[in-house]
This record gives structure tokens, C-alpha cells and sequence, in this order.
């Protein structure tokens, strides 16, 4: 195992994905424990991993195809699917009608996460970083989710319907035409 090989798929920066994988799986069962402050904890985590993976590819000239998979697959889980099950898992349902609406709308966000990181794959070449993003990033939405986790949580929306319309137009957003500055 060479750390600084590009060609290792164990080298730093993919072993910093993998971390962001990590931080994300564990996050989702500190969520089926009703843990939802240490999930949290975990999400931010994975988003510092998720920053250091790229910043540590390029300062070392170690992205690939694969990195650039990878990267994908843990945005997915960490800042798609995890946030996603966080916000859906800490609203109040009253009813099995609410729960399979508030539900579908939550599969679709999550529809929208994958189709918005399979789209960014196809037009990013490795190493290269663009200036703007065109929608909104992934990482960007699961703040947003983040965000309405709080607002539920703190009692300033109460209302589940209305969260999750929110999170509909959010989804939109993913996939949208907006431009993004890149970070």
C-alpha cells in the first residue's frame, strides 16, 4: 500500500473517502437509534473528510476515475441518503397516509440526489474542478435538510406537510439550472 500512488486504490485521499463512508454508516445507525445530535456530529465529519478527499487529490496529483466514483458513492450515502432518513425519521407522523406521502416525497429526494451525482459524473473529468456548480450540490442540499431538521426540531415549523414541501423544492433544486460558485 503506497499512500501517495495514484494508481493504489488505497492511497490517502481515497482512504479520506472512505472515512466519509464511514462517518455516514454509522450516522445512519446513531438515526435507527433515535441519536439524532450524534448523527449530526457524524454528517459534519463526513463533510470535512468529503472536502480533505478532493483538496488532498489534487495537492498530490491522486485523482482517478475511480476517486471520482468513490467520491460519489459516499456523497450519496452521507449527504443524500443520510440526511434524508434524519429529517424523515425525526418528523412526527400522525397517520400511515402521512407517512407514505411524507415518504414518497423523501424517495424522490433521494431520486433526485443520485440523478444529480450520476449527471456530475458524466461531465467532470478527473482533477478538474469547475467554477460553478450547475444545481445545487449534494453537500449543499443535506445542509438544507440540516436546516430543516433544526426548524422542525426548535418548533418553527411544526408542520410536517410543510417541511416537506420544502424538501420537495429542494430536490428540484438538485437538478435545477442554477449556478453554484464552486467553493
Amino acid at each position: 500500500m503506497d499512500l501517495f500512488n495514484k494508481d493504489d486504490r488505497l492511497n490517502i485521499a481515497n482512504l479520506i473517502t472512505f472515512a466519509n463512508i464511514a462517518c455516514g454508516v454509522i450516522a445512519l445507525y446513531f438515526i435507527s437509534k433515535g441519536d439524532y445530535f450524534t448523527a449530526i456530529i457524524l454528517a459534519w465529519f463526513a463533510g470535512a473528510f468529503d472536502i480533505a478527499d478532493g483538496k488532498v487529490a489534487r495537492k498530490y496529483n491522486l485523482s482517478t476515475e475511480f476517486g471520482v466514483q468513490l467520491d460519489s458513492f459516499a456523497d450519496f450515502l452521507s449527504f443524500v441518503i443520510m440526511p434524508s432518513f434524519l429529517l424523515f425519521y425525526a418528523m412526527e407522523k400522525t397517520s400511515v397516509f402521512q407517512e407514505i406521502v411524507i415518504g414518497i416525497v423523501f424517495i424522490v429526494y433521494i431520486i433526485c440526489g443520485l440523478r444529480r451525482l450520476v449527471e456530475f459524473n458524466l461531465k467532470v473529468d478527473a482533477g478538474e474542478v469547475a467554477k460553478f456548480f450547475e444545481g445545487v450540490p449534494t453537500p449543499l442540499g443535506a445542509i438544507l435538510l440540516w436546516i430543516l431538521y433544526l426548524i422542525y426540531s426548535y418548533g418553527v415549523i411544526t408542520s410536517p406537510y410543510l417541511i416537506t414541501i420544502l424538501v420537495a423544492v429542494i430536490a428540484w433544486t438538485l437538478n435545477s439550472k442554477l449556478r453554484i460558485p464552486h467553493p
